[in-house]
């Protein structure tokens, strides 16, 4: 008895399907990432290397000083109240219309970030470009 031999069909895998599939998931991705555009605030910060201080650069400067509890002085003169308002007012009538000169912020390392960034935030709209904050020297 002649038995026949039944052919063995070669196995493939059909690459098509998954190549699909892969690109499906690549554009997807592409699609739903979103894209943010985070603004940046550039600040010159002073370098606390020395402790020389120039005294015609005193005089010269508005300096805005926050304390622990948020409360605001400018140039050693304090603030009724404590908002953008009142700030904004003291910092006019003390520069006048001259906006070259230097921003001097120093604040209590117990004093709010949102204090910091009022006092930013009010220079940035006066038109004030030397912006620095104090540092203190390490060690002190």
């Amino acid at each position: 008895m002649k038995f026949q031999r039944q052919r063995r069909e070669e196995i493939n895998i059909n690459l098509t399907p998954l190549i699909d599939v892969v690109f499906l998931l690549l554009i997807f991705f592409m699609i739903t990432t979103t894209f943010t555009r985070e603004s940046h605030l550039s600040i010159s910060l002073p370098e606390a290397a020395t402790n020389a201080v120039n005294a015609a650069s005193e005089i010269d400067a508005i300096d805005v000083v926050i304390g622990a509890e948020g409360q605001y002085s400018v140039n050693e003169l304090p603030l009724v109240t404590s908002d953008a308002l009142t700030l904004r007012r003291a910092v006019i009538k003390l520069a006048g219309e001259k906006r070259d000169l230097p921003f001097v912020i120093t604040a209590d390392a117990n004093a709010k970030h949102q204090s910091v960034v009022t006092v930013m935030d009010v220079a940035g709209q006066l038109g004030f470009s030397r912006l620095s904050i104090a540092t203190q020297k390490a060690g002190d």
